[in-house]
């Protein structure tokens, strides 16, 4: 049925079946009666059209329905007439069809209809009135009456049958025949709660979104609702180590786990392609020779393969790997035609620049799938970088300066040769399948990771974390603090040794003139070396008398000494300096009847020098005389060379200016960029096109000027405002790139990263850029800014050292 008839068909439907007619259930009658007393006149109504249907009489129930009934008779009798019309369509369906399938089928479908339209609205109202009931229940455990509409809805009483097979309850019927008062004539039933369409198609989607995954929400910055960003990544938490206290057992670590080292890829043949010539004639090599010549080849090209000793010592190690038979033929070096290698080298470096977007990706995934495995460790419990996992191909050893090794045969590293190191309760790094490191060691007192000893000078090498590290950051840290309390002492001490020149003992004269030299030249100590070993560097300490000239008198000034000697790495140290009258004298005495070749110190070492230095002041050593001398230095050139009405370019030229004292006073020099003069000469280019320009610009604002004065308008004052600040602007880039040549040019041969990296205190450089409004980035890049971290963090613009 349909209208209002839906609630009360469901009754209906809901009955038991008596001879394949459908009748209505006699206790859930009662129960509706009962719990929806407001529904009774559409109920009756029902009831007799269904008893008619039926065939039988008609009988209510309940008494006072049928006077009910016959009030709303006229208002349901529309109802009816529909309801008899939309049964004589069913009907004249069913005629249509004679097999007995398809009027089941149709029966069905519509069933299935008026139960859809019915199930809402009907199956709401039970629940409704279900969890009404139980919550009337649960409050003292039977049911109250309830009061609806100026009725009490009595408790659920078991019925009996009549003899018509009709259940009667005397309750209900006493009940039900009470006077109604005159508010309940104006009666009118509530409307049972249906979704309308919007609500009903709301929840719908609603299901459907509970059903299907949900999609990841934006936010405003484009992150995802999950967490993950679709653009840069952020960058993870720094660990603040500097606000945590530090360890004072001397151990370094409690907990350490790493992967171990990347050992370099095993060697590739040449193809047979390519050919060795000894001599005129192909000679095959056998492969452990072969990979020694391709070494050589490789660096055909350059300068060291033109030097006699790297030749030498090439050729001497090289003949070490041949077999006895190529040991026979191949006896000059001269007579080696390493051309072919060499040629074929430069296509596969010139393929490996050619490469296609996708190698390069490859490459690079794979490079970041090594980083992420064997680039970091766990160091309590926080992931430290390592520096440099990877362990050093073999090659052909080049040192710094005329070392006097160049050329030898730097051999490939085994992990028969890796001593590693780590906690005893994390995960042991594995060896290579079918190895075994040398040993596995769980010395906290120490901060490497692996270790091992090359075999051209016998040092050993290691791999160590990253200097942005809690354990390198804290010995940076602990260096410059220290510097910074030689400060409060450093005029003591210097007092103390010029007292020392004039000591009756030779052994403390040599070291207070050795100390003037470490305090007033930042000169090294020097450390002590086994006989031709290494190569022959020398430090204050180990200075011998060919290293040292005595002049009285030089170009003007008096008491000049000139020091031409190898400093670390080889680098040659050339200075003239004047010095004190008492340290001359000392110095002639120190010379006196030596050989060039002798020790100028020779009651002095730098052992003797440090012990002395440690009852000086606590933790002094010859070093951090070389660190407090650099950073002081670079704070008073700051001071004196930076001015407020500099642009940013201009203070930045004055920082190197004062760095490239520093790194002066420090001898850090080097050679001069291969591509220096291309780079200046592109420089220039640039100068002079933004001179150009300058010149056109000033043209077009005097001619702008000229305008001005004859039309006297607003536009005309407006171009020439124009005019100004274009030629303000050409001016400003036109100054820094000249700035820019004269940084370049004065930094041809210095060295300035090295002062910066390690002997200039960062707290300085960060107040120096906090007080000038100086990016720090112009003055450390990203991977300092994360060694510096701490200095970044802590110092103000008001940081003295």
């Amino acid at each position: 049925m349909s209208g209002d008839h839906t609630h009360n068909d469901s009754q209906i439907e809901s009955g038991s079946r008596v001879n394949g007619k459908s009748i209505l259930g006699p206790t859930l009658f009662c129960i509706k009666v009962s719990e929806c007393r407001e529904h009774k006149v559409q109920i009756a109504v029902i009831w007799r059209r269904r008893m008619e249907k039926l065939g039988d009489p008609i009988r209510l129930p309940v008494a006072g329905c049928e006077q009910d009934a016959h009030k709303h008779k006229d208002k349901h009798k529309d109802k009816e007439h529909r309801h008899k019309d939309h049964k004589k369509e069913k009907e004249r369906e069913r005629s249509k069809y004679s097999n007995s399938e398809h009027k089941d089928l149709l029966e069905k479908k519509h069933r299935d209809k008026e139960k859809v339209k019915q199930k809402d609205g009907v199956d709401r109202h039970k629940d409704k009135e279900r969890r009404k009931e139980e919550k009337m229940r649960s409050l003292d455990g039977k049911p109250k009456k309830e009061k609806e509409n100026g009725f009490a809805s009595p408790p659920r009483v078991k019925s009996e049958p009549d003899n018509d097979g009709f259940y009667h309850s005397p309750k209900h019927e006493k009940l039900l025949k009470r006077e109604r008062d005159d508010n309940d004539l104006e009666f009118t039933p509530k409307k049972i709660k249906v979704e309308n369409d919007k609500k009903a198609k709301k929840r719908k989607l609603e299901d459907e979104e509970d059903i299907k995954p949900k999609k990841k929400r934006k936010d405003k910055k484009g992150d995802v609702a999950d967490g993950k960003k679709k653009g840069k990544k952020e960058p993870e938490e720094k660990w603040k180590w500097w606000e945590e206290e530090r360890y004072t057992d001397g151990s370094k670590w409690r907990f350490l786990e790493h992967k171990g080292p990347v050992f370099a890829p095993p060697y590739e043949p040449l193809p047979n392609k390519v050919k060795f010539y000894y001599d005129g004639k192909h000679f095959k090599l056998s492969e452990k020779a072969e990979e020694v010549a391709t070494f050589f080849a490789k660096m055909l090209d350059h300068e060291y393969t033109t030097k006699d000793i790297f030749r030498k010592n090439f050729f001497k190690d090289w003949r070490k790997e041949m077999t006895s038979e190529e040991k026979g033929k191949i006896t000059d070096l001269n007579k080696c035609d390493f051309n072919e290698l060499n040629d074929y080298f430069k296509v596969q470096s010139e393929a490996r620049k050619q490469m296609s977007k996708e190698q390069k990706q490859r490459l690079k995934e794979e490079n970041e799938r090594l980083l992420q495995e064997y680039g970091f460790c766990v160091m309590d419990n926080h992931k430290e970088r390592i520096a440099n996992f990877r362990i050093e191909p073999p090659g052909l050893f080049r040192g710094r300066g005329d070392h006097p090794k160049m050329g030898m045969l730097k051999r490939r590293i085994r992990p028969e040769d890796i001593i590693i190191n780590c906690s005893k309760d994390s995960k042991h790094p594995k060896p290579p399948p079918g190895t075994k490191w040398k040993e596995v060691r769980h010395d906290n007192k120490v901060t490497w990771l692996v270790s091992w000893t090359e075999n051209i000078q016998g040092s050993i090498k290691y791999i160590m974390l990253n200097p942005s590290s809690r354990i390198k950051g804290e010995k940076d840290w602990q260096k410059y603090e220290t510097a910074r309390r030689l400060k409060k002492s450093v005029s003591q001490i210097r007092a103390q040794y010029r007292e020392d020149w004039k000591s009756k003992e030779m052994r403390i004269r040599q070291r207070s003139v050795a100390l003037y030299f470490i305090d007033k030249l930042a000169l090294r100590a020097g450390n002590e070396k086994e006989e031709g070993e290494t190569a022959d560097t020398v430090g204050c300490c180990s200075l011998r008398v060919e290293h040292i000239k005595l002049y009285p008198e030089k170009d003007g000034q008096e008491f000049v000494v000139e020091f031409d000697f190898l400093g670390k790495d080889s680098i040659r140290y050339y200075n003239k300096v004047p010095v004190e009258k008492r340290v001359f004298k000392n110095l002639q005495l120190f010379m006196e009847n030596k050989q060039p070749e002798d020790d100028l110190f020779d009651r002095l070492n730098t052992s003797i020098l440090n012990k002395h230095l440690q009852e000086l002041m606590d933790g002094l050593t010859a070093k951090v005389f070389r660190t407090y001398n650099a950073s002081i230095t670079l704070q008073q050139q700051l001071k004196e060379l930076t001015s407020p009405e500099e642009n940013i370019p201009a203070k930045i030229l004055s920082y190197n200016r004062a760095n490239r004292a520093v790194a002066i006073l420090c001898n850090h020099q080097r050679a001069p960029p291969k591509t220096f003069e291309k780079s200046m000469q592109n420089l220039q280019t640039k100068i002079d096109a933004k001179k150009h320009q300058l010149l056109d610009a000033k043209r077009e604002l005097k001619s702008a000027k000229a305008d001005a004065k004859v039309r006297r308008d607003e536009k005309s004052k407006k171009m020439v405002e124009s005019k100004k600040k274009a030629v303000q602007r050409i001016e400003e880039q036109l100054m820094k790139l000249e700035v820019q040549a004269t940084d370049r040019e004065e930094n041809k041969q210095i060295a300035l990263g090295t002062s910066k990296l390690n002997y200039l205190d960062p707290r300085i450089s960060v107040a120096w850029c906090k007080k000038w409004n100086v990016p720090i980035e112009k003055i450390y890049n990203k991977t300092q800014r994360e060694k510096f971290a701490w200095a970044i963090d802590m110092a103000e613009e008001d940081y003295e050292f």
